[in-house]
């Protein structure tokens, strides 16, 4: 069968059965099936299918993503993300539109004590956005801070998506969490330089009111109480990595062990905080490996069919440069990303674009940063990006989706200048893991 033919009928398939509303994992399985049969000889193939599902879901370099769940859930159930919201909105202290600012400072340290986007943004949006409007900011002041440094998460290790992308492109998943690092710190000054414009332009927009400072010595004592041991997270999971201390999996569960120290110093660890955490860690688990096991099958019935070596040949007898070939798959998934959510494009793209990427020569921590940045810049595309449908949700009675959305825009605007940035001086992806590995 002409290879054309095999990824018509596969990825084809795969997006009508999306179209008709079938949820994304049976949607693959039921590809697969099909696919099971036409390439693989029937029975034997729905044998080998399921042996694929049992290998895909029991690799060790999946174990940091449900302990990264864990130790992010962890944080906030506990409350100890909020101890670190208010310790950081009394340091900054008198500022134009300073709760914006709090917004993007309290974003990136939560990306770096948590590693969940949807997380990040639902626990900003829920305490920030009604104590902004309330002082009078406007909407995409409000929001739009949320929306930027909630994606951060993705960048910022710990990431789970980054540990999943690392397993599914065979990428060193060490080397691309710590490549985050310097460009996820880049992106947070450019949202400050952002909300810096914005209030210029429109001094209406984030009105100033009054603020009691506080002496320089309850300021230290604040700092040294309620945020100064969040640092042990942060050396207990990016530390450890840093320094080859521990492997990603390990760094998880110190990370963990970390939360869980911290909470009982604070007296705010329970059963309950303890049983949501897990709650909730163990759906996004169970539905990320669910579609773990359905992908397996469906990348090596791309391989088996042909279509995967078929599509390459066709792109590199294009005569793309290595560039033109980058911004054909970013293309590929910033359309991806208004119609679907970054696990389902990481499993349709990966088992083409990875071949592809290794073909031309990238370096792959860097050709994966920039797909990561991409899928950072997906969670607020609309119509059906998650991170708008969680700040629309927390959002004052009277926000509208689009209104999200306008509010999202200069905010992908600075992640695609962080973008070209790190095309254009690879070093920003690659300087950090270099150290290390």
């Amino acid at each position: 069968m002409d290879w054309t033919l095999s990824i018509a009928i596969l990825v084809g398939g795969l997006l009508f059965s999306m179209g008709i509303g079938l949820p994304v994992a049976l949607g693959f399985f039921v590809v697969n099936v099909i696919g099971v049969f036409l390439f693989m000889g029937g029975v034997r193939g729905i044998e080998q299918m399921v042996s694929n599902a049992t290998m895909a879901v029991s690799t060790y370099a999946l174990a940091p993503v449900p302990l990264f769940l864990v130790m992010g859930a962890l944080f906030f159930h506990s409350g100890l993300a909020r101890r670190v919201l208010d310790g950081i909105d009394v340091l900054i202290g008198r500022l134009p539109a300073r709760l914006s600012y709090l917004t993007v400072t309290s974003g990136t340290v939560f990306a770096a004590l948590s590693g969940s986007s949807l997380a990040n943004t639902g626990m900003l949006g829920s305490l920030m956005v009604p104590e902004m409007m309330k002082r009078g900011y406007k909407r995409h002041m409000a929001i739009g801070p949320i929306l930027g440094s909630g994606g951060l998460a993705v960048i910022i290790p710990p990431s789970a998506l980054a540990v999943l992308f690392g397993s599914l492109a065979r990428v060193d998943i060490g080397g691309l969490l710590v490549a985050g690092l310097l460009p996820g710190v880049i992106l947070a000054v450019f949202y400050g330089i952002l909300i810096f414009i914005q209030a210029k332009v429109d001094p209406e927009a984030a009105p100033s009111y009054d603020y009691t400072p506080l002496p320089v010595s309850e300021r230290i004592k604040i700092f040294c109480r309620d945020i100064l041991p969040m640092v042990v997270i942060i050396i207990a999971v990016v530390g450890s990595i840093l320094t080859g201390f521990a492997t990603p999996t390990e760094s998880g569960a110190l990370g963990i062990l970390a939360v869980a120290i911290l909470a009982l110093i604070f007296r705010a660890l329970d059963f309950k905080a303890v049983r949501e955490a897990i709650a909730d860690s163990a759906r996004v688990t169970g539905m990320t490996f669910l579609l773990i096991t359905a992908s397996t099958t469906f990348a090596q019935l791309l391989a088996f069919s042909g279509a995967s070596s078929g599509l390459v040949r066709w792109a590199t007898s294009l005569e793309m440069g290595p560039t033109e070939t980058l911004m054909v798959m970013m293309l590929i998934l910033l359309v991806l990303g208004m119609f679907m959510d970054q696990v389902s494009m990481m499993l349709i793209t990966l088992p083409i674009f990875v071949p592809l990427a290794q073909h031309l020569g990238y370096d792959m921590i860097w050709w994966g940063l920039i797909m990561l940045l991409m899928l950072e810049v997906s969670f607020t595309t609309p119509p059906f990006g998650l991170l708008l449908f969680v700040m629309h949700g927390v959002s004052p009675p009277g926000t509208t989706l689009p209104q999200v959305a306008r509010a999202a825009l200069p905010y992908i605007l600075c992640v695609f200048l962080l973008i070209a940035l790190v095309i254009m001086v690879p070093s920003l992806a690659t300087v950090v893991p270099n150290m290390i590995l």
